[in-house]
């Protein structure tokens, strides 16, 4: 995409991050040695279908890694997607890949133990992961908003308020400011106390989850996730509302009947995976902060978690043209010639 050295540097800092951050949770695990594992018992209840429910997580799992390394190798395989969008929806496919691999495979691992453990470290490791991909996905998903709030709204300027070294800073700001919430949150709970068998009714290590359960009080956990919920969750989420406001009024004013339906097609696939990502969120982070919620937080958990990356790739692949003639050009470069 033209910005290799800008995001090795990225990369480094990120992989420096998430190392002291590992060091601060082994630091902590010595702190705390009555805690060795949590037992996770979300499948408690469906003992019989444990073999049904690994089939269902394989599957997702490997759909979910093919379409999403196939989308990547599609969009840099072509200079002609070699643009804005494109380049945050190749951080989109990134962050669903960790996603899903910080979950998936532990988890079908649980579903064959029969003691449906996980250390102490691990969950403390898959709950920071967890929560630096949330976080960065919600301020991702904001960023494509705005790009396409200015593709569509302001096209005479795309090029000028999209350039390159805009949109790889914020980028770059996405990830960093996602895994540096992590931390805070992460870090808050590392100060918690536990008993020495921790069983969570969940299928992975969540703050959520891992908060209901703690001994000692988490009223500063709660209010801290609840202060990130209302400015990393609810204030993008009403961002993005005005913006489609903005972006609704600006198409439905295009006289061109073709021009209207390409608009409303580079956006119909963004808003649906807002939906269904900001939906499950809401229910997961903001109504427990709240003190609301229902016993079903757990399914949305694995909605945004599991489901969501298999279906991302599939939603900005299947009415978008561009990425099915790149396809068209990787699978039949030396036989078939491709209409423009």
């Amino acid at each position: 995409m033209g910005a290799t050295s800008k995001s090795g540097q990225l990369a480094t800092h990120l992989g420096w991050i998430i190392w002291q951050m590992t060091i601060l949770i082994k630091m902590e695990q010595t702190n705390q040695t009555s805690v060795s594992e949590f037992f996770l018992m979300g499948f408690a209840s469906y003992a019989h279908l444990q073999s049904t429910f690994f089939a269902a997580f394989l599957m997702s799992y490997l759909f979910a890694m093919f379409g999403n390394f196939l989308f990547i190798v599609i969009i840099f395989s072509d200079t002609h997607l070699h643009t804005p969008m494109y380049f945050f929806l190749v951080n989109l496919s990134v962050l669903d890949i960790c996603f899903t691999s910080c979950i998936s495979p532990k988890l079908m691992a649980i579903l064959l133990s029969e003691t449906k453990s996980i250390s102490y470290y691990e969950c403390m490791t898959q709950m920071f992961l967890l929560s630096s991909a949330l976080g960065t996905e919600v301020l991702l998903l904001t960023v494509m908003a705005f790009d396409r709030y200015v593709a569509i709204c302001l096209p005479l300027h795309y090029t000028l308020v999209m350039c390159k070294k805009v949109y790889v800073s914020l980028s770059a700001t996405v990830w960093t400011v996602g895994i540096l919430n992590s931390m805070l949150h992460v870090g808050l709970i590392l100060r918690l106390s536990f008993s020495e068998r921790v069983f969570l009714d969940h299928f992975f290590c969540e703050i959520p989850a891992v908060t209901k359960v703690s001994l000692s009080d988490s009223h500063n956990v709660k209010l801290v996730t609840l202060v990130a919920d209302i400015f990393l969750g609810m204030m993008c989420f009403f961002f993005i509302i005005v913006t489609y406001t903005y972006i609704i009024s600006s198409i439905i004013r295009i006289r061109s009947a073709e021009k209207k339906r390409k608009a409303f097609s580079t956006c119909a696939s963004h808003l649906l995976v807002v939906s269904l990502f900001f939906g499950s969120i809401i229910y997961t982070y903001v109504l427990p902060a709240l003190n609301f919620g229902g016993s079903n937080d757990k399914v949305l958990s694995a909605l945004y978690a599991v489901v969501s990356p298999m279906l991302n790739p599939m939603i900005y692949s299947l009415r978008n043209q561009e990425v099915k003639r790149a396809l068209l050009k990787i699978l039949f470069k030396n036989t078939l010639p491709i209409r423009k």
